[in-house]
């Protein structure tokens, strides 16, 4: 009985939506404007997530690194720069020592504004690090394109480089690195390989880099250079044990007494976890607050167009309940009614927001670099949520009303004119 006339009342809710479709429209606009808010926030946090998840496997989420410097910034910068230089000596000791991990690679870098030359022309903005043969085993050490540099070229200094894509495609628009030459410091240096493009909003850096061997580096820069040791994991259930044994050989390197404070950081991917929470955070805040004053506005347009209704027809409501009809039936069509116009509002939402998403994701990235994370299709699950939103608002809006036209009396509304 209650589904025939939930039937009912949905046909009489579709044909007055119909019979007053600018009213209808007009209405449903601030649920629009809401609802498309809380859609864009789903798909700019989804898109975040994406981002960070990429960052992660850039980095590695196994992967630790030993540093004289701490990534989360948690060091003062005076503190961290008067700490004792990690020196290659000491890295290649803890190589040595190292039990539980994978495997252990060194790199130095030098970054900044370092320069190569290329057929004549200076080309400015690289970063130059030098990596041990077993870099090409993490996360960012995939080539796309030649080779990576031998364990011979790694004992004997050899001048081979292996260049990021943003160099590839600044130096080499055409292709066909892989052979050249290019100038370092005033020294030839062949190309050997390309590194796979992994570049992200939050990483933009790591495609502009140039890997040359950790031995040639040092020759070219001076060997009294501050280095990093990354230390592979395997997986992150070892993580824990990895990370310990790190810390028990690093202090022991170091001379460190028990109840000394470290003089070096391990840092790892989680530290930027925060940042991310943070940004998240900021979205969601943005979003929420848009979100709820479109739908408070909404919610009143909504209202008022119901109460509208209600007293447009009166005289139907008299005689409906004359006839027979419960005061359930009466509260039931306007709920409908209402919770109708606001799905509506969800469906003109997800279409105006699909077409959105579909021209910013297709066209931001030609002017702003590394956005290409934005998708141009919005997540499915955004749908069914603000439907449920939609109707949830619907509800809320029309239960006043549809309270108020259940309980008018039906003499009183037959004689209504």
């Amino acid at each position: 009985m209650i589904l025939i006339e939930a039937i009912e009342s949905t046909k009489i809710a579709v044909e007055q939506i119909l019979v007053s479709k600018l009213r209808s429209f007009l209405s449903i606009l601030g649920v629009v404007i809401g609802i498309s808010v809380v859609i864009l926030m789903g798909w700019l946090v989804y898109a975040l997530d994406t981002v960070v998840e990429s960052t992660f496997q850039i980095m590695g989420t196994d992967m630790l690194w030993v540093s004289r410097f701490d990534w989360a910034g948690g060091k003062s910068w005076e503190e961290l720069r008067n700490r004792k230089k990690l020196k290659l000596d000491i890295a290649e000791e803890f190589k040595a020592q190292m039990a539980s991990a994978e495997l252990v690679t060194i790199q130095t870098s030098a970054w900044g504004n370092n320069a190569i030359k290329y057929a004549g022309e200076t080309y400015q903005g690289m970063n130059i690090e030098g990596d041990d043969f077993s870099f090409q085993y993490t996360p960012n050490g995939e080539i796309t394109e030649g080779r990576y540099f031998s364990q011979m070229e790694l004992q004997h200094a050899a001048n081979v480089a292996i260049i990021g894509t943003k160099i590839s495609d600044a130096v080499f628009p055409t292709g066909g690195a892989d052979g050249k030459t290019i100038k370092i410091k005033d020294k030839n240096f062949l190309i050997i390989g390309i590194f796979k493009k992994q570049g992200t909003m939050m990483m933009d850096f790591i495609d502009n880099r140039i890997a040359v061997p950790l031995s040639t580096f040092l020759l070219v820069y001076g060997k009294e250079r501050d280095v990093s040791i990354g230390v592979k994991a395997g997986n992150l259930e070892k993580l824990d044990e990895v990370r310990y044994e790190t810390q028990g050989i690093m202090r022991s390197l170091r001379n460190l007494h028990p109840g000394q404070e470290d003089d070096f950081s391990i840092n790892e991917s989680k530290v930027f976890e925060e940042t991310t929470k943070t940004i998240r955070l900021a979205v969601y805040s943005v979003g929420i607050g848009m979100t709820a004053l479109s739908f408070l506005v909404g919610i009143i347009g909504i209202m008022n167009i119901m109460f509208v209704s209600v007293t447009e027809r009166t005289k139907e409501i008299g005689i409906r309940k004359a006839v027979g009809a419960k005061n359930r039936s009466i509260l039931m069509q306007f709920i409908i009614e209402a919770a109708m116009l606001c799905l509506i509002g969800a469906i003109f939402s997800f279409i105006l927001c699909s077409i959105l998403v579909l021209v910013v994701a297709n066209v931001l990235p030609k002017f702003v670099p590394n956005t290409a994370f934005l998708s141009p299709t919005l997540p499915m699950n955004l749908l069914v949520i603000a439907s449920f939103i939609s109707i949830f608002v619907g509800i809320i809006a029309g239960l006043i009303p549809a309270i108020r036209a259940s309980k008018l009396d039906p003499i009183d509304s037959l004689r209504y004119e």
